[in-house]
């Protein structure tokens, strides 16, 4: 029973969180935190330990699938170079550095024992990084900090493995790529598996309820084979989501993605609440056990290591603004050409005689598909063109890449014969609620300060012209050939189907049928606009969630009865 009520009482401090965050205008996960160590501190609160496997293994699989589904593919790749460099580089090279002053700092540790508490505080959290999107910074800046903290916690923990098994055998160089090499790849094989048989069982599923059932099990399908095997599991979680959250749009029904946004967003709110409640709950017992080799020494280390995190991130931030400055200086001097290019493809299709036999064949396909690669890749620098990373935008990379609940389970999970254990745990609790706390803290202020590129409505009113416009030629088109084919089908039957069909009801029905082929064309156009990469992924996402209510509207309405 006990358990129970303090299961009901962190519902309810996670509600009051999400609650009075907007008015006292701090994160809830701050709140959370904060609220957890001291309650942790009272005299009548039992000491809590958690088992760091259902954090790693039970809630972040969830959560970075949920957060992948709604994360624009578009935007994944566009930012790739960037988020891979984050996640990847970023992570290895903070770990080997700080795992240098660890082993130099902290008595009895090692080389490699350092490097496994480095990889423990690398990653950023990807609970941790929603505190940004609520500031309305440009939406590159959260794309790649999204991207980043979706791929970069299966680096660090890889790369934690890696430097347990060090610390009691030799290991190369190329066993620990070909231990990453493989980790990934499996994971991204299996991920991609698990997200196309997600979306074809879901598509045969008609019930909301039942389908969004089904859509809790997908990350854990994914994750579970793959840790099993030695791989990844959350980057297999991570890829089955981004493939779910591209295709389904195509394969499902609004029912059941309004269905499934409602309740992962509930799911989303217990699960990233529970895990920074628990996070400042633990603090009073890990505390406990460092008492005695002294808690000074375990803050110094960690105030240090958070030092280090942000003066690494610093300058590899700066060497991506650089490296990003100079790719979109290549674009700009590349574009008259590309643009060329494009011209000359469409006049060559054009130019086809239309009753060549191949004008739909395997030529036809090829052309298309090629045209496909090269509006995307026009779009793609005029997307980088039009919005810069400087700075500005830099500074809050740097400021905005905090630790979290990630670094405190992984820390958990060091083996018991690991020197200084507790010490270690003591400074990877204290690095993440430090980053927390400071970083995010202090990260509203920071924007007020820094200024940097903000997403906007004024921006996008000329996209989403032309994105109406196309609707709207869609919209005149299939209407004006149902007009067209009805009536071809009057003329044909010599007017008996307007005789065999009148009556109100099934020209309600004829409307209705009508209207729902004009949604149904209107999605496929901007599915088609979306790989082409023509608007910004934040627009076409209104523009869908738009038809999807105008076609529950539509469908909630039923069929009018026979005349």
């Amino acid at each position: 029973m006990s358990e129970l009520i303090i299961a009901v009482a962190g519902l309810l401090a996670v509600a009051a969180a999400a609650a009075l965050a907007p008015r006292l205008r701090i994160a809830a996960p701050l709140i959370l935190v904060l609220a957890g160590i001291g309650v942790s501190f009272l005299p009548f609160t039992p000491t809590i330990s958690f088992d760091p496997e259902w954090v790693l293994a039970g809630i972040l699989p969830p959560l970075l699938y949920s957060a992948s589904v709604s994360m624009p593919t578009m935007n994944f790749r566009r930012e790739f170079t960037a988020i891979s460099g984050l996640a990847v580089v970023l992570v290895v090279g903070s770990s080997v550095l700080i795992g240098l002053m660890f082993s130099w700092l902290i008595p009895g540790v090692g080389l490699w024992w350092g490097i496994a508490l480095g990889a423990i505080v690398s990653p950023t959290d990807a609970v941790a990084t929603s505190i940004v999107k609520r500031l309305g910074v440009s939406r590159r800046i959260v794309s790649v900090l999204e991207g980043e903290s979706l791929l970069n916690d299966a680096t660090a923990l890889v790369l934690l493995r890696t430097a347990i098994i060090g610390t009691a055998a030799s290991v190369s160089l190329w066993s620990v790529l070909g231990r990453f090499a493989y980790a990934v790849l499996l994971a991204v094989a299996v991920g991609m598996v698990v997200g196309h048989l997600n979306l074809w069982v879901r598509s045969k599923i008609t019930d909301s309820t039942v389908n969004t059932v089904v859509s809790f099990t997908v990350p854990f399908i994914a994750s579970i084979p793959v840790e099993l095997l030695g791989g990844s599991g959350l980057v297999a979680a991570v890829v089955a989501g981004l493939v779910t959250g591209h295709g389904a749009a195509a394969r499902l029904s609004p029912q059941h993605r309004l269905s499934d946004n409602q309740n992962w967003h509930t799911i989303e709110l217990v699960l990233e609440g529970a895990i920074f409640l628990i996070m400042g709950l633990e603090l009073s017992g890990i505390v406990a056990d460092v008492r005695s080799e002294g808690i000074g020494p375990a803050f110094a280390a960690a105030a240090i290591a958070l030092l280090l995190t942000v003066v690494i991130r610093t300058v590899y931030v700066t060497m991506l603004l650089f490296a990003g400055s100079r790719r979109t200086r290549r674009q700009e001097r590349s574009k008259p050409r590309l643009d060329r290019m494009v011209e000359r493809v469409q006049f060559a299709d054009r130019a086809r005689t239309p009753d060549r036999a191949d004008h739909a064949g395997p030529t036809a396909k090829r052309i298309a598909r090629f045209m496909t690669r090269l509006r995307r890749m026009q779009n793609d620098v005029d997307f980088f063109l039009s919005a810069p990373l400087g700075w500005r935008e830099g500074s809050i990379l740097v400021w905005a890449g905090m630790r979290g609940a990630v670094t405190l389970a992984a820390a958990q999970t060091l083996p018991a014969d690991a020197p200084n254990r507790s010490l270690m745990i003591l400074i990877a609790f204290t690095v993440a609620a430090a980053s927390l706390v400071i970083q995010g803290g202090t990260l509203s202020a920071s924007v007020a300060w820094i200024k940097p590129a903000m997403a906007s409505d004024h921006a996008n009113v000329g996209e989403r012209a032309r994105m109406l416009q196309m609707l709207g030629d869609v919209d005149r088109r299939v209407r004006g050939a149902a007009g067209r084919n009805d009536a071809a089908g009057r003329n044909d039957a010599g007017g008996t189907r307007d005789e065999a069909r009148s009556g109100s009801g099934t020209d309600a029905w004829a409307a209705k049928r009508l209207d729902l082929a004009v949604i149904a064309a209107q999605r496929s156009a901007l599915l088609d606009a979306r790989d082409d990469g023509v608007f910004g992924a934040e627009s076409l996402d209104a523009a869908l969630t738009n038809l999807d209510a105008d076609q529950i509207s539509l469908e909630l309405k039923g069929s009018p009865p026979d005349p």
